[in-house]
């Protein structure tokens, strides 16, 4: 792995890193995060509405960009960003679509205000907290552009839109902060199996 990779992987990952360490430490316990959010959604209808948003459709916005790429690719014959487009859906398909959710059904973990007992293999929505399928989504979908990218300030606008989400998953009280960490972690693999595989000599036509 290039250390340019590296470096724009850590880039990007900063701020949401630095919002989860400002919950971490700023809290008691995630069962306080989760409280204060509660307060502050009854109290701030305006920001939870626009952090709604935010979580409903940050994955989509990536379907139509993604979707235009294979698009433009295919019409333009470019083949390099073809294959890319096309292992970065088949890798999606894996990691935030299957290990996903197979890790949400054996670990059941409570959601936010939903108890204290994780319930595995109960198969309801309400013990299916972690990790958080829209962190690991959408940072599958945006760290291969962060690796991709020559300037630097990509990865960190890219970044600071990841940050928004994970927070968002916080805030509306879906996720506790670790079920975010843990998107992002799996996530992160994704992103870099996408990457490797796409620029690798696998699968391609000799």
């Amino acid at each position: 792995m290039r250390c340019t990779s590296l470096k724009h992987w850590a880039l990007y990952s900063a701020p949401l890193l630095i919002v989860l360490g400002l919950l971490w430490f700023g809290f008691g316990s995630e069962r306080e995060v989760a409280a204060f959010f509660k307060d502050h959604r009854a109290a701030h209808a305006g920001l939870k509405t626009f952090l709604r948003l935010v979580t409903d459709w940050c994955n989509p916005l990536f379907y139509v960009f993604y979707a235009g790429m294979l698009l433009t690719a295919w019409r333009s014959g470019n083949r390099e960003r073809l294959r890319f487009v096309l292992v970065l859906l088949v890798v999606q398909g894996v990691v935030a679509g299957l290990a996903v959710h197979f890790t949400k059904y054996l670990i059941g973990r409570p959601r936010p205000g939903q108890g204290g007992w994780y319930e595995p293999l109960s198969g309801r929505a309400a013990q299916e907290a972690l990790p958080s399928g829209h962190t690991t989504e959408i940072t599958g979908w945006t760290l291969p552009l962060a690796l991709r990218a020559a300037r630097a300030a990509v990865p960190l606008l890219l970044g600071l839109f990841l940050a928004l989400v994970g927070f968002s998953r916080v805030y509306l009280g879906w996720h506790h902060p670790t079920d975010v960490f843990f998107g992002w972690l799996l996530g992160s693999v994704g992103g870099f199996a996408a990457v490797i595989i796409a620029d690798s000599s696998l699968f391609r036509r000799s």
